[in-house]
């Protein structure tokens, strides 16, 4: 799936940004063309490649920001090759583009259309034919497919190696040519070119992930490590939200995993998405273990500011802590704007709704605008609903949790995350198939007496 690259779908128009974008890029391209010697069909190639993306893939101005950046420094590359060294154009690491795009964004139309582009810009740029260009968008295409949902290092070698063999096997299919000569000019070249192309993904990856300010499966395997700084002070500090978050991570992977969107990106989001109690974790149910509850000290009016605090502290420690915006989103919306039910029903009790309106028992916002958001939320919300019952069964877990999703999509927290309806019958389905799982029923042994387990002694 992809990693949110784009707006939503009912955008039918381009934006004054995305207008801007294609005009800077179009004038820039054709400056850089026309001083550079080379065919003014590149800024066209451009223009129509900005158009396929807001219209067609209705993606943003920063994502087609980035890709033209990465496009940029493959055709400036390819012009100090071309001009200063003295190696086969072969060499050029065409594929190294389209694998920084899968990695990135996720996203394998994306990369297909990127592979298209980064392989037409080299044709233009080194005077390839249409069969050599050919080449080049293949191992393009081999290579984002290699790379995807990428969690390991040794990806890249067998993506290096994949890239290099599609490369030699098309090249062998154009020109049956088994000489020497075209083995060093021609074969040795494309093969190591997918080598190549691989040692640059894995030094450049980061670089380029701090610059566009996305988050690749790499940094996500890295926020999971429970040695973080962050976890380990959960830990210590807020064991029982510690917990939850691990329950709400099962319950959330699961369901995003069912319904084909981020599962890694929904575990780690889970993690962190509740790292603001830590600031005053006794004033939450799941960390009072030996103290009584501290809310019952206080005015409701009081309790809901704190209560609405935590989502506040939490994106402070998160950025303290230089997370990714990705991850910090999970922290303010995962509550959405729902309503602080019980402390709300307090105040009515209390005839305090009189001078505070249900407006202001809600939560800030914003409401999730991405499934993996929206499915923390959900978990969060069944995970605590559940864990609440006095009889766990099946069927009442079920009802629990369909009447609490329910519940989120009634109260109109589900209008911006584009989880349809089916999607959300499928999450459901999951949760109850954990939470099952999780509360069944055991066996109860008989005591153990004298050394026997259901014997009584003969004395």
């Amino acid at each position: 799936m992809a990693n949110q690259p784009t707006v939503p779908a009912n955008s039918q128009t381009i934006s004054i940004d995305q207008k801007v974008m294609l005009a800077v890029t179009l004038l820039g391209t054709m400056v850089f063309c026309y001083f550079s010697g080379l065919s003014l069909l590149i800024p066209l190639l451009f223009f129509f490649f900005g158009l396929h993306l807001f219209y067609v893939r209705k993606t943003s101005w920063r994502v087609f920001l980035h890709l033209t950046m990465l496009l940029v420094i493959l055709m400036f590359s390819v012009h100090i090759l071309k001009s200063y060294a003295a190696i086969s154009l072969f060499y050029i690491p065409v594929a190294n583009v389209a694998m920084i795009t899968t990695l990135l964004y996720n996203d394998v139309q994306l990369s297909l259309a990127v592979s298209f582009m980064a392989s037409s810009l080299i044709g233009l740029m080194a005077g390839f034919s249409l069969p050599e260009t050919t080449i080049f968008f293949m191992g393009s295409l081999s290579g984002a497919y290699a790379v995807l949902d990428a969690r390991t290092r040794g990806v890249f070698l067998r993506a290096g190696i994949l890239i290099g063999f599609v490369q030699l096997i098309c090249a062998l299919l154009l020109n049956m040519d088994l000489s020497w000569g075209h083995f060093t000019t021609t074969l040795k070249p494309l093969f190591l070119n997918g080598i190549l192309c691989a040692i640059l993904v894995m030094v450049s990856l980061k670089i380029f992930e701090i610059i566009f300010g996305e988050i690749t499966n790499f940094t996500l395997l890295e926020l999971s490590d429970s040695l973080h700084p962050l976890l380990k002070r959960m830990v210590l500090e807020a064991p029982g939200t510690h917990h939850h978050s691990l329950i709400v991570s099962n319950l959330a992977e699961a369901a995003a995993d069912t319904i084909g969107a981020q599962a890694l990106l929904t575990r780690v989001g889970a993690y962190y998405h509740d790292i603001g109690k830590m600031v005053n974790p006794q004033y939450f149910t799941e960390n009072q273990i030996v103290v009584g509850n501290k809310h019952d000290e206080l005015e409701p009016s009081m309790s809901r500011l704190v209560i609405l605090n935590h989502v506040k502290e939490g994106v402070e420690l998160a950025k303290q802590y230089k997370l990714n915006q990705r991850i910090i989103d999970f922290i303010p919306e995962h509550h959405g704007t729902s309503l602080i039910h019980y402390f709300y029903q307090k105040a009515l009790t209390e005839g305090e709704s009189q001078e505070i309106g249900e407006q202001d028992y809600r939560y800030p916002g914003p409401k999730p605008k991405s499934k993996e958001t929206a499915i923390v939320m959900l978990a969060d919300s069944v995970e605590g609903a559940t864990r609440a019952m006095e009889e766990h069964t099946p069927q009442k877990i079920e009802d629990l949790v369909r009447k609490v999703i329910n519940n989120k999509f009634i109260d109109g927290q589900l209008d911006e995350c584009n989880l349809t309806l089916r999607e959300i019958d499928a999450i459901a389905s999951s949760f109850v198939r954990i939470l099952s799982a999780m509360y069944h029923s055991r066996v109860k042994y008989p005591e153990k007496t004298n050394g026997h387990h259901g014997q009584k002694s003969s004395k």
